[in-house]
């Protein structure tokens, strides 16, 4: 018989022959296949802005967006946006998730008591006991467990990238809201003050024409412009309520109109061209491929743990306490008890599950590879977008500029040689129609660079620290 001691022994040597080993594959061999630079990368930054360093993630988006009224709206929608939210509750989710699977590498301790009354036709029997013991305790020799165990882990930091990158899509969402906002109150402006010079218009040449001065051509052209600019008051008035309804959304609630845009769009990024020879390894840094890397991981230790269910197993449950017959005398001396059951299941035939179960997780493997890989030539494709736009945009806003001072002066000249005599309705209705669809442009462009600064700022893993 052995020494009580033995099952005390047996179960101290668990946490020493537990994680012994591992079969999870050493790592996977990644091959994004995209270039170590950036294609039309600028090799200046503007004075006075924020220089881009390979660091992007470490610039804040308060030292981003400089604008206190967007600093403050970008505030509201990180308190209080539901999505941004569910993201943070999948965090503490997973990581409730991998704190039960951690729970599983180590042995759980209970406490017992029990009282068993049998009887018939032989007299009434009790049996009292408390134990405390182990039970189903598996020893790791392949690391089964711990490999289940990382793989939550690994989930659970995916999860928290994800989170950050809900922050960071959250923050470039406001911001082109708010731009959106400003851009359309702009149009709104242009064209009800095109609409109140038209309507002015309108009514001398109709003075005109009760005259003898001027057609009737001439008063329909006229009242074909304050039509137009009519309708587009009318539109540019819904797209602003829309713009509005779309902040609140974002924003979680009502949004004080001291936090909204004036009539105007102004600049909002502090943020300007990546100076030259900016390494590609800065996509590393994004939440979304961080996200995938974790992912990866955690398909890598399910394939050891799937690989591990093909070699034996080991529990144990072991006890050690007190029985007796009289509940008063479970204490006594002599009355101590215990037990020790080591188990041993080693798979023979399982009709091709844990093979499959392998070939399942092999699959989840390679699937999270090729999705690792994506995420980065995604995020190398998103950047160079964001650079070549960014340059394209540059050209368009200071020609559109050229374009509305070359128009409005063309406006000016129709306009004076038309009241000279000189040309007709028709050549002055042309300069309004250029002069007004050019301010409109520019309007266009200039949301357009704006929110490719957002946007290049986003895909580089910026945003989603407060700095």
């Amino acid at each position: 018989m052995h020494k009580p001691s033995t099952a005390g022994l047996a179960l101290a040597m668990t946490l020493v022959l537990s994680g012994c080993a591992t079969l999870a594959p050493r790592g996977s061999e990644v091959a994004p296949s995209i270039p170590s630079q950036w294609p039309a990368a600028q090799a200046t930054g503007t004075a006075g802005q924020v220089p881009v360093v390979a660091d992007v993630a470490d610039i804040g988006w308060r030292e981003f967006f400089p604008d206190p009224r967007l600093q403050a709206l970008i505030t509201q929608s990180l308190d209080n946006n539901r999505d941004l939210r569910v993201a943070a509750l999948n965090v503490v989710r997973a990581r409730a998730q991998y704190r039960i699977q951690r729970a599983d590498r180590v042995p759980s301790f209970n406490v017992q008591g029990q009282m068993n009354r049998s009887g018939g036709d032989a007299p009434v029997s009790e049996q009292f006991s408390a134990n405390l013991g182990v039970a189903e305790f598996e020893l790791d020799l392949f690391g089964r467990v711990r490999n289940l165990s990382e793989a939550a882990l690994q989930r659970y930091f995916a999860e928290t990238a994800n989170r950050r990158g809900a922050q960071l899509s959250l923050v470039a969402e406001v911001a082109n809201a708010w731009l959106t906002l400003g851009a359309d109150r702009e149009q709104l402006q242009i064209a009800q003050a095109t609409l109140a010079a038209h309507e002015n218009s309108l009514r001398l040449i109709e003075a005109r024409h009760r005259r003898g001065g001027s057609s009737a051509l001439d008063v329909s052209q006229a009242r074909t412009l304050v039509e137009t600019a009519r309708t587009d008051v009318a539109r540019f008035s819904g797209q602003v309520a829309q713009d509005r309804n779309a902040l609140v959304l974002l924003a979680g609630g009502p949004v004080d109109e001291d936090l909204l845009p004036r009539d105007n769009l102004a600049d909002v990024a502090a943020l300007r061209p990546l100076p030259a020879g900016l390494p590609g390894d800065v996509l590393l840094r994004r939440p979304d491929v961080m996200a995938a890397e974790h992912v990866l991981l955690s398909a890598n230790a399910n394939v050891g743990a799937a690989r591990a269910a093909f070699f034996p197993s080991i529990q144990l449950t072991g006890t050690i306490g007190s029985a007796s017959t009289e509940l008063s005398g479970l204490f006594d001396g002599g009355t101590r008890a215990w037990s020790f059951i080591p188990r041993i299941t080693l798979p023979i035939f399982q009709g091709g599950r844990l093979r499959a179960n392998l070939g399942v997780a092999t699959a989840d493997q390679d699937i999270a590879l090729a999705q690792y890989e994506k995420a980065i030539q995604s995020g190398f494709r998103e950047v160079a977008d964001a650079l070549a736009l960014g340059d394209s945009l540059d050209g368009q806003l200071a020609s559109q500029r050229a374009l509305v001072s070359a128009t409005e002066q063309a406006e000016r000249l129709s306009q004076a040689r038309y009241e000279a005599g000189l040309d007709s309705f028709l050549t002055l209705l042309d300069a309004r129609r250029a002069a007004y669809g050019a301010r409109q442009s520019l309007v266009n462009t200039r949301l357009a660079q704006q929110s490719n600064q957002v946007a290049l700022y986003k895909v580089l893993g910026g945003g989603w620290r407060e700095g």
